[in-house]
């Protein structure tokens, strides 16, 4: 999948500021990042092709977690170095918010945080293991959230059976997103 897709690194729309972790997508669509603004766009922002299809672990995944009828449209591949982070934010680029938000961890343990909807709601860390998903969904859909460390572990998985080309001590996570909202043009209740 990374091969059809090589990771790239999105920049902040302001400042230009790149982002500390690296990025693809699957799916008909992707996410991406640049001075242009946040957005889900068809192709790959410098190769220009089409991101691959949806891996069948990421659907497997939706249909079995999301409990939402209708399919994810984007996958987020996000990679992080050892010392790579995410601050906090919200998913807030589609419109379909009714949809959940369906992630995926993989190599590395990470430090995750949330909070409320709020940017200065009180905030919590829990630890996310290799294996672990996440949803965020209902109430909690516009959560804030964020990755504050990778946490070392020795009795983490050599990298190429945790994921085939992931560095040793990396974190991926994949992230399922339904964008659009449904042909009604109707979220579903």
């Amino acid at each position: 999948m990374l091969a059809a897709a090589p990771p790239f690194v999105p920049r902040m729309p302001r400042t230009d500021k790149p982002f500390s972790v690296r990025m693809s997508n699957a799916g008909p669509l992707g996410w991406v990042s640049d001075a242009r603004g946040y957005r889900y766009q068809p192709d790959h922002p410098e190769t220009g092709a089409p991101w691959p299809p949806l891996p069948p672990t990421v659907l497997r995944a939706w249909a079995e977690l999301a409990g939402y009828p209708h399919p994810p449209e984007a996958c987020l591949i996000n990679l992080y170095a050892p010392d790579a982070r995410m601050g906090l934010h919200q998913d807030r680029d589609e419109a379909d918010l009714a949809a959940p938000v369906v992630s995926l961890s993989l190599g590395a343990p990470a430090l995750f945080r949330y909070g409320g909807t709020r940017r200065g709601d009180p905030t919590r860390s829990v630890r996310l293991q290799p294996g672990d998903a996440l949803v965020l969904g209902g109430a909690s859909r516009l959560a804030f959230h964020g990755i504050d460390r990778i946490l070392p572990d020795a009795d983490l998985l050599a990298p190429e059976e945790a994921l085939p080309g992931l560095a040793q001590g990396w974190r991926c996570n994949l992230t399922a997103r339904r964008v659009n909202l449904p042909a009604s043009g109707k979220p579903s209740s």
